[in-house]
């Protein structure tokens, strides 16, 4: 009797263990299905950023800002007394042509940016007041020779003489710490009332200048430029690179160029040397300066130069080659005009 219970208490045993199996399968299978599927992770999408809808035209710059306030020319004095300047940081382009005595004088045009202070500010030049009236820009200086300031009342250019407003605390001011002519500076901020009391429009339209988009300055040819020296006779200039922040800073000789009051550098995207003739008029050695018949270029973008040739288009200089105008990188412009003799010939570049 005890023999045949054993085998029916073994098969009992066997068939729980089954049963409980089966139901421990049937309780995995029910867990599994009530739990939530997996959620897989997926990278980010990278959302790009709205283009900004508006040009400032002589820089190329993108920005949300209305781009219409006229662009401003000022003379502005390089003596060695004059220096450091005030307000050519925020130049979006800067003429620098001989006046007399082989001493450059600069003309900057303000439009994207626009400084409290311009200045020292000296004298108006034919070949700069055109050059200001060729670019839509009101042009603004402090005195002239009689037939000169006829030619502008003649209407040669919108304009501003600063000795008419000599150190009245409001458009013009002269500074304590210079002497005479070196010491009147422009006050930014009223430059737009006094021009709107003259009649001028202060608001305009303008054709960007031709610049590359942000992939093809990465792609600009020509030769290592680290630094490039000429020189003006008595006002020698130097164009150093600095490879981390891209961009050119200028010197006259070892002097670098900078703000008066925070010592901020002149930065550059392109400096655009262009070759062409000068020519003294008179004992005063007032000079005559061709901006119009084009030549021999040099253009410096992100360490790079290129040979090129100069051409005036609608009274705007531009570098050209083969006649397929060479776009400038978005940014600040320094433009030099030196005499066709030398001409680059007199121009060092170092790799």
């Amino acid at each position: 009797m005890r023999k045949s219970i054993i085998p029916m208490l073994s098969m009992l045993f066997l068939f729980l263990l089954l049963l409980m199996g089966a139901c421990s399968n049937d309780e995995q299978v029910e867990q599994e299905a009530t739990q939530e599927p997996e959620q897989t992770q997926s990278e980010p999408v990278e959302q790009e950023e709205p283009e900004l809808p508006n040009v400032y035209p002589l820089t190329g710059e993108r920005t949300e800002q209305s781009v219409d306030n006229r662009i401003v020319a000022v003379m502005v004095n390089n003596h060695p007394k004059a220096r450091p300047q005030t307000g050519l940081s925020q130049a979006d382009i800067v003429f620098e042509i001989l006046a007399e005595g082989n001493i450059t004088r600069f003309m900057a045009l303000y439009q994207s940016e626009q400084p409290e202070q311009v200045g020292p500010v000296r004298s108006a030049r034919p070949y700069y007041f055109n050059t200001a009236d060729d670019y839509g820009a009101l042009y603004i200086h402090h005195g002239a020779a009689t037939f000169i300031e006829n030619m502008l009342k003649d209407g040669a250019a919108d304009y501003i003489n600063g000795s008419y407003y000599d150190d009245d605390g409001h458009l013009f001011e002269r500074a304590d710490f210079r002497r005479a002519p070196h010491n009147s500076y422009l006050q930014f901020g009223a430059v737009y009332e006094v021009a709107e009391e003259k009649g001028y429009e202060t608001t305009a339209e303008y054709e960007p200048l031709p610049f590359l988009d942000e992939q093809d300055t990465k792609d600009i040819t020509g030769s290592t430029a680290t630094e490039v020296s000429f020189n003006y006779t008595s006002t020698p200039v130097r164009y150093v690179y600095d490879s981390e922040a891209e961009k050119y800073h200028r010197y006259n000789g070892q002097e670098q160029t900078a703000e008066l009051d925070t010592e901020e550098p002149i930065e550059l995207d392109n400096v655009f040397i262009i070759a062409t003739h000068h020519e003294v008029v008179d004992s005063a050695g007032r000079r005559e300066v061709d901006l119009s018949s084009g030549g021999n270029a040099y253009l410096l973008q992100k360490g790079k130069v290129q040979k090129i040739q100069w051409e005036n288009r609608d009274g705007r200089l531009l570098p050209v080659r083969d006649g397929e105008v060479v776009k400038f990188v978005p940014g600040k412009t320094w433009i030099n005009v030196i005499p066709e003799s030398p001409g680059l010939d007199d121009v060092q570049i170092t790799e």
